[in-house]
């Protein structure tokens, strides 16, 4: 179960938002893509893959900074 939830610029470059399977577990990844000569888009080395679980504690925390940010109005 391959899954595109978003394609968001980023420069010449795009960041990818998946959900993947992998040996019958499923992952989600955030990882840059470039496009290649071909005219295909390529992952990067740059870029997260983890279980559902600890995904949903990565936003929670993301949630939280960017609210803090926000606060300070930085």
């Amino acid at each position: 179960m391959d899954k595109n939830y978003a394609d968001i610029e980023k420069g010449e470059d795009l960041v990818r938002v998946n959900a993947t399977e992998f040996k019958g577990r499923q992952y989600i990844e955030v990882r840059t893509y470039y496009m290649a000569e071909d005219g295909e888009w390529k992952p990067t080395k740059k870029g997260i893959t983890l279980s559902p679980d600890l995904m949903e504690k990565v936003h929670e925390a993301l949630g939280r900074a960017l609210g803090e940010i926000a606060a300070t109005g930085d």
